[in-house]
């Protein structure tokens, strides 16, 4: 629930989250039907939408209780659900038909054929796989429908294989990508062996640190997304329900700041070039460097690849966050990472304040007694500022 008021709160116009049962992210702190209602009552307060994945690859016992949990969503008033199935699909039509259908991205739709016969099928959007190219898009675009909306990633995580149906966390773990369980084994170095030399490991080195072979960089599109708009993409779409409240905080207000920026950019005739701003601002949270992806094909596989580690890199660290408008020269905040008097603090915010900065000169703890050095998790404390922070603004600082 933090995450999901937190990308509303920087600018999403849309959130997907799932339920506790049939998504893809079994181990995320995934909602219950009570919270559920609630998520789909702030959505909508908000002016946004909410949708629900149920998007599992389903095999027969997963359809039990399924029928009255698509009842429960359609009376719910969810803005869709996000379907990779075509058994559900065929199951939200009989018992649920009010639930708008979109396709996620797990059904790998990559032609223009498949994507038709989902229309057919009482499509209203379609989550196309990662691994098309923008002509591609533009060719489903414009064989399908005008009234069906296709959505693209934009931002985050990419597997190794077609939009992430992967069998090696079942091989390995027991743990079934598919039903939402992934041990992410993608991320793991790798060896080699020799059937000759009875089990013996060789390892594949790039460097000194090894070679993780599997290991995908991440998607990152905001530099173009008037040619994803072109293409036909009707929503942008980021990856990061496994992600914290700074990363969402961080790459929904970028985009969302792009986009209103592109929006200005067609209004005038102007050519959108991303700000330089929010390209940097896409370093500060954690990632695995970036790449367009499939996105054009002139990318080569080696600028898709992250072969060095499979550990993130982020160049600032979230501190703080506020938890009252300031008011009087100071405001409250509750600190999450260590950081002292004397540190350059930066502002992360949908408003004015954002990428302001703060010399912190002064912190006092509840009974205004003072502290030199914030070392305590979740302590609040007194900043002095006079900058007009508001509630939910983030502080963050530079890693050195």
């Amino acid at each position: 629930m933090e995450k999901l008021i937190t990308a509303l709160r920087f600018g999403a116009n849309a959130v997907y989250f799932s339920g506790k049962s049939f998504g893809l992210r079994a181990f995320a702190g995934n909602f219950s039907n009570e919270e559920i209602l609630q998520a789909v009552k702030l959505c909508h307060e908000k002016g946004a939408k909410a949708y629900i994945t149920v998007n599992i690859v389903a095999h027969n016992s997963d359809f039990d209780g399924l029928e009255d949990y698509l009842k429960f969503l359609e009376k719910s008033k969810v803005d869709g659900v996000i379907v990779s199935d075509i058994g559900i699909m065929s199951l939200i039509k009989s018992v649920a038909p009010k639930l708008e259908l979109h396709v996620s991205t797990q059904a790998n739709v990559t032609n223009k054929f498949a994507a038709k016969d989902y229309c057919d099928r009482g499509a209203k959007r379609i989550v196309l796989a990662r691994e098309l190219s923008l002509k591609e898009i533009k060719e489903i675009r414009d064989y399908i429908p005008s009234d069906v909306e296709l959505e693209a990633f934009v931002h985050g995580a990419m597997c190794i294989s077609y939009s992430g149906r992967c069998l090696l966390s079942n091989y390995l773990a027991g743990r079934n990508s598919n039903s939402g369980a992934c041990i992410q084994a993608c991320r793991f170095g790798y060896t080699i062996s020799e059937v000759s030399r009875h089990g013996e490991q060789l390892p594949i080195e790039e460097d000194e640190r090894g070679t993780y072979i599997l290991n995908s960089k991440d998607l990152c599109m905001i530099e173009y997304l008037d040619n994803l708009r072109d293409a036909g993409v009707t929503s942008f779409k980021v990856e990061g329900r496994m992600k914290s409240s700074y990363y969402v905080a961080t790459v929904t207000n970028a985009y969302a700041r792009a986009l209103k920026y592109l929006e200005e950019c067609e209004k005038t005739g102007k050519k959108y070039v991303c700000p330089k701003e929010l390209v940097l601002e896409l370093e500060k949270t954690s990632h695995r460097r970036y790449t367009t992806g499939f996105n054009f094909k002139e990318t080569k596989k080696e600028e898709r690849e992250y072969l060095e580690t499979s550990q993130p890199v982020q160049t600032h660290e979230f501190v703080a966050i506020v938890l009252q408008d300031a008011i009087c020269g100071k405001v409250l905040i509750e600190q999450r990472n260590r950081f002292k008097v004397g540190d350059i603090l930066e502002v992360l915010s949908p408003n004015d304040t954002f990428n302001k900065q703060i010399k912190v000169a002064k912190l006092t703890d509840m009974s205004g007694e003072e502290v030199l050095d914030a070392k305590n998790v979740q302590a609040k404390l007194y900043l002095s500022t006079r900058l007009k922070l508001k509630e939910g603004d983030i502080l963050r600082i530079k890693v050195e």
